[in-house]
């Protein structure tokens, strides 16, 4: 399975955001969307996941070498920088009910203890209203439905900056095992992240989106190749 984005252009009046953005993201791989804060990695991923309408272009998936005309964005899961919840709900109901409207995207269904157990969220939190939960909180009942859905690309809009220092290790853990089957594609500016998460990286600055080197990506080159990047984009 591949994700494509051809040729992506998205303005917002005559401020241009993305400019011909074009890369293939393969199943397999986790893969790092670097840049500045405004540099336009939420927009791209509002895209891919049909929050927006992107100007021109192409976004398709291709699976068993058929290419889709349009991007099936129940394929497409999101995990939102700021939580987007039902805070009225305690996090049992909320599961409970996203359970219920996404019963024919569900292959294999634990229970949802379970799901609260593999996310480690005490049990008096489960049954407490998601408007007194933390950010980081939100955060993990957000990583819940992806673990219930398991869509096959996941976006991940800066996910790990609200974990403490021992659940973030658990979800680095917890997408190197789901992996396999999916395309997972995270915006960070934390360079340490990348370099032990992602199989490949991105560098969105100035409205380009360009790949760099995988050979770098472990090396102790890689903070001055990315910043060499961002300083060369800049003076363009």
């Amino acid at each position: 399975m591949k994700l494509v984005i051809k040729d992506i252009d998205k303005s917002y009046g005559e401020k241009q955001v993305l400019k011909k953005a074009s890369f293939t993201f393969e199943k397999g791989k986790i893969y790092g969307l670097l840049g500045r804060n405004g540099a336009g990695k939420t927009t791209l991923f509002n895209c891919i996941s049909g929050e927006i309408k992107y100007d021109s272009g192409r976004i398709s998936i291709i699976e068993d070498g058929q290419e889709t005309d349009d991007i099936d964005y129940k394929k497409v899961g999101y995990v939102f920088s700021e939580p987007a919840l039902p805070e009225f709900l305690t996090g049992y109901e909320f599961l409970k009910f996203y359970i219920d409207i996404n019963k024919d995207k569900i292959k294999e269904l634990l229970t949802i203890e379970e799901y609260f157990d593999i996310i480690k969220i005490d049990e008096e939190d489960r049954y407490r209203l998601i408007r007194g939960y933390s950010h980081g909180m939100k955060n993990k009942m957000q990583m819940i439905c992806l673990l219930i859905t398991k869509p096959a690309v996941i976006l991940l809009d800066e996910p790990l900056t609200s974990f403490d220092v021992v659940v973030a290790l658990e979800i680095k853990n917890l997408l190197k095992k789901m992996k396999s089957e999916h395309i997972i594609i995270f915006s960070t500016h934390i360079l340490q992240l990348a370099t032990d998460l992602c199989d490949e990286i991105l560098v969105l600055n100035n409205c380009i989106l360009e790949e760099v080197d995988s050979e770098v990506l472990k090396s102790t080159e890689f903070e001055e190749k990315v910043m060499e990047i961002l300083k060369e984009k800049v003076n363009d």
